[in-house]
């Protein structure tokens, strides 16, 4: 089975060579692609340096765009397995196996990486836990399953649904929307337990500001997908 690890990064020279370090440590047989989106920082140069494959966008697209040109690589590139890990430390590259292990055994399309599903070390902002109990809350309703963790970052896909993404991916806070888009064609997802860690390093680019326009605008584009999708 052949491995891709896409980290989609921003600005974050400070901390993607430790990434691609830790990653290169506990998932040696995988290969790891660095989609550089638009960074102004040296974080193109310090991917290269550290072994990893480097696509440098020409401007900043956004963690949708990044993610989706990851996938076009994956296949375009005919991998069986996509694990999206985070370039700002947050993910452990030692859960990569856990992750992909139901993909393996062919028991799941999707496996997400869940903060929420056994106790966790994790801390996260007043607001951002409003968000994610908020988001788990509509996920859950639209999809008749049970999700605990629906912001995560940290995911393993298959081969099918590398090819879906490849060719539609959403752009604003895409961690939520694919989860509705993927239930509706049938893709079996499941979470499992992790343990992740403060950012190591560089600046979100996620403010108090934008954290409530992207709830209100993915809540609205969710409600209407659904919506439609049960008009037609």
């Amino acid at each position: 089975m052949r491995i891709l690890v896409i980290i989609p990064a921003y600005n974050e020279e400070a901390t993607i060579k430790s990434v691609i370090r830790r990653i290169n440590l506990k998932m040696p047989q995988a290969d790891i692609l660095v989609v550089n989106d638009g960074s102004k920082d040296n974080t193109s140069l310090e991917a290269r340096r550290s072994g990893a494959k480097v696509i440098d966008l020409p401007y900043n697209l956004g963690i949708g765009g990044a993610m989706q040109t990851g996938y076009i690589y994956a296949k375009e590139n005919n991998y069986d397995i996509a694990v999206q890990v985070d370039g700002d430390g947050q993910h452990d590259p030692s859960y990569i196996k856990d992750l992909i292990k139901p993909i393996l055994n062919d028991d799941a399309d999707v496996v997400v990486g869940s903060r929420y599903i056994s106790k966790s070390n994790y801390r996260s902002s007043v607001l951002r836990r409003i968000g994610m109990i908020f988001f788990s809350f509509l996920v859950s309703t639209l999809t008749n399953q049970k999700f605990k963790d629906t912001t995560s970052g940290f995911r393993a896909v298959n081969k099918d649904v590398i090819n879906y993404f490849s060719g539609r991916y959403p752009v604003d806070y895409p961690e939520v929307d694919v989860l509705v888009r993927l239930k509706k064609r049938n893709f079996r997802i499941t979470e499992l337990p992790v343990e992740m860690h403060e950012r190591q390093g560089g600046k979100s680019s996620i403010t108090t500001l934008r954290s409530l326009y992207y709830m209100l605008k993915v809540s609205l584009a969710l409600i209407i997908g659904t919506l439609r999708s049960s008009e037609e």
